[in-house]
């Protein structure tokens, strides 16, 4: 039977493929012996599968075998590994083999053909997963958010199928090092990443930098949010202003702004609940949500968020508008997927999807969480082990920054008016030193600043 003859049940409509594009692949691993060829189709992701034609997925199958055992790989062999397995003669015998070889002269081209094989593979996957996807939104869809999530989970998956290079010859990744190396020289001092807005942080972290998961983590009422605020604000009102998305799980997107507004301008919020003013200081917000409202911020207040669902929301704000940074507030508030797992499984799977959003977008995610009590019942700074609920943060997190009470040497908490004292410990840091960055937090403005011993003025 010939291999055209071998298809199934044709439909009205066609999925993509090429018979050419699969008779030159499968030719092009046959004349050139097979080891090197089957090695690019193999790193290049194709399977017997990813033939639309059963026999050519027949034939493929026959040389990955001979490959992988080491044997030629040409017509005689392959007929011989089909005749074993009682194929060969459903794909047309030798008189079919000599006919597929027929098609090229040179094996040059491998490459391309085994690209454009891969490629209509994909395309099919897609129509298969898309149809079937429009019978399911015919017969109804009970939960529109899962199903939205299915979709784009999917189409990803189907992506990362798409032919890569995964293994590269030193020079180039060399070249680019050398390449970072001559920058860093020639910009001695500057940063590498993104700026938290802390000079000393910078100084120790050299920036937020793309796919790593940050975790700044406190006990309540420490100021996390309002130091995450202040990075964003330094961030998107930058001499280069780097677009950004803040999840609040907690508060209201116009609590946020109230706050962003008010520590951006040096305003005493309690002053401005009970309508206490001056006509400088109602000036100075005025200016100030102008000088904010053209930043490229985003804030999602959406509550009772999967990771999943988190995990979809940012993609397409990110589709939309090319993110560069990514703060989650906070990771206890979000949900597993599985309700009822036990917590610090859900937490452990949490963590593994805030740290695959960071690699997927290739961009920092800073995501606020909670420390235990040990810390405070002890009188003590916190330490890696205080981080609530699961180990699993600290071995997926490539920053962990600890905010701390700074005490003076009598145990009591240092401040000075309604300036107080912080330390940021910088507790992990995959690629870099650890220590303890000083800060200072007025309350009032709900703004940190960096340290210095002789305090200024607000503006």
């Amino acid at each position: 039977m010939a291999a055209k003859d071998m298809q199934s049940g044709k439909s009205l409509r066609e999925p993509p493929y090429s018979v050419d594009y699969e008779q030159a692949l499968l030719a092009a691993c046959m004349l050139e012996g097979g080891q090197d060829s089957l090695s690019k189709c193999i790193d290049m992701k194709l399977t017997p599968s990813s033939f639309y034609i059963p026999a050519h997925a027949e034939i493929f199958k026959a040389c990955l075998a001979l490959y992988k055992a080491g044997s030629p790989v040409n017509v005689l062999t392959v007929g011989e590994q089909l005749r074993v397995t009682g194929k060969l003669e459903r794909i047309g015998n030798y008189a079919y083999l000599n006919q597929v070889t027929d098609r090229i002269e040179t094996t040059a081209h491998l490459s391309f053909y085994a690209k454009k094989v891969k490629e209509l593979e994909i395309a099919r996957n897609l129509v298969r997963f898309f149809m079937t996807g429009l019978e399911d939104a015919y017969k109804g869809i009970e939960d529109i958010d899962q199903f939205l999530e299915t979709v784009e989970s999917r189409v990803l998956e189907i992506n990362q199928g798409r032919v890569e290079e995964s293994a590269v010859a030193f020079d180039i990744p060399l070249e680019k090092a050398m390449t970072t190396v001559q920058k860093l020289l020639a910009n001695r001092g500057d940063i590498s990443g993104i700026s938290s807005g802390f000079c000393d942080l910078d100084k120790l972290t050299s920036g937020f930098h793309p796919a790593e998961m940050i975790v700044l983590a406190a006990r309540p009422s420490m100021g996390k949010t309002a130091l995450a605020l202040n990075i964003a604000e330094s961030v998107v009102l930058g001499k280069t202003p780097v677009p950004t998305l803040f999840f609040s799980l907690e508060m209201s997107a116009e609590q946020l702004a109230m706050r962003m507004v008010c520590s951006h301008g040096r305003v005493d919020m309690g002053k401005l609940r009970d309508g206490f003013l001056d006509k400088s200081q109602h000036k100075r917000l005025v200016s100030v949500s102008e000088e904010l409202k053209s930043a490229p911020f985003w804030i999602d207040e959406s509550s009772n968020l999967t990771i999943l669902e988190l995990r979809a929301k940012a993609r397409r704000v990110h589709n939309q508008h090319p993110l560069g940074l990514i703060i989650i507030d906070y990771l206890q508030l979000l949900a597993g997927t599985d309700s009822k797992a036990p917590r610090e499984q859900q937490i452990a799977e949490i963590s593994r999807g805030v740290k695959g959003l960071a690699k997927e977008l290739n961009v920092p995610v800073l995501v606020l969480s909670q420390l235990n009590r040990d810390s405070e019942k002890e009188r003590r700074q916190p330490r890696l082990s205080d981080l609530r609920e699961s180990g699993s943060i600290e071995q997926d997190a490539d920053l962990v920054l600890l905010l701390s009470k700074r005490f003076n040497e009598d145990g009591t908490e240092e401040f000075e008016g309604n300036t107080i004292s912080r330390d940021l410990i910088v507790a992990k840091q995959r690629n870099g030193p650890v220590g303890i960055v000083p800060l200072l937090y007025t309350k009032p403005y709900t703004r940190f600043e960096n340290y210095t011993r002789e305090k200024e003025e607000p503006l």
